[in-house]
């Protein structure tokens, strides 16, 4: 049936990473890809040190090649090592770190503390941390540690959130070490952006309107300068008539009186 094939796939697959996990723990382990093609099947392997992992001219990638094809009869298979850009946005190398700290004798509280401040100053946007086993005394016990933000539920927790998975074998026990981490390049289906309103502008059209308001302004101003010369022509006639009108009645005076002044003296005569 198609659905055992898959189980099948799901489980070589599980125990291929295992055993690469095994074998280059030292090399700093960060993940592998299986991908078929036509050619054969590619198996990509991410390490913190490529070196470690190619060996002296090659010889461990030629080990692990044909372990590859006996043990999980792989059709020509063929390894490819990457480097990881950034180890502390990886957990499975983190983990893998803070078990390799603890073996060292190292407190818990101060690996788990140091261990995020470095995830964190990577660009993470959150990341915890989880030690449990006999931690403190005889009783197993559970220490959980998060900063940041880190989805826990729903689907951005499996599809986002990346998980590493880690133990050490101590005096007391064996102690496990979880580590899960938000990558920086996460967008959550739920964030939401704002935008401000954009305002329309027509600068070709404002200052055409703004410099016929200035000559409508600037032609009213001229029609107003007239009109007060007119009236100001207006009132030096209006002034020269009333003179004019003022020295004929003046003349007018002049002639009668002088006219008086005849009569009289005829009389007398």
């Amino acid at each position: 049936m198609i659905e055992k094939d898959f189980v099948v796939e799901g489980l070589r697959r599980t125990r291929i990473d295992e055993y690469l996990e095994k074998e280059l723990e030292r090399a700093g382990y960060g993940g592998m890809d299986v991908q078929v093609t036509p050619m054969g099947t590619m198996v990509v392997v991410y390490a913190e040190r490529p070196g470690m992992v190619i060996g002296r001219g090659g010889k461990t990638v030629r080990a692990i090649t044909q372990k590859l094809k006996s043990k999980f009869n792989l059709e020509n298979p063929r390894v490819e090592v990457k480097e990881v850009d950034v180890p502390e946005l990886n957990p499975r190398i983190m983990a893998h770190k803070i078990a390799a700290m603890l073996q060292r004798g190292m407190h818990f509280r101060r690996v788990a503390y140091t261990t995020m401040r470095r995830i964190m100053a990577a660009g993470a946007q959150g990341v915890e941390v989880t030690i449990s086993g006999k931690i403190r005394g005889a009783r197993s016990a559970t220490a959980k540690f998060t900063d940041g933000y880190i989805k826990k539920c729903g689907e951005p927790s499996t599809k986002h959130v990346k998980e590493g998975f880690a133990t050490v074998q101590l005096k007391p026990g064996v102690l496990g070490v979880y580590v899960r981490i938000m990558p920086p390049e996460v967008v959550l289906p739920d964030k939401v952006e704002i935008e401000a309103p954009k305002i329309t502008e027509t600068p070709s059209e404002e200052p055409a309107e703004q410099v016929e308001a200035v000559e409508e302004i600037e032609d009213l101003e001229e029609i107003e300068e007239i009109e007060d010369l007119e009236e100001i022509e207006d009132l030096e006639e209006i002034e020269d008539l009333e003179e004019v009108e003022d020295l004929e009645e003046d003349l007018e005076l002049v002639e009668e009186t002088g006219k008086e002044d005849t009569d009289g003296e005829e009389s007398e005569k």
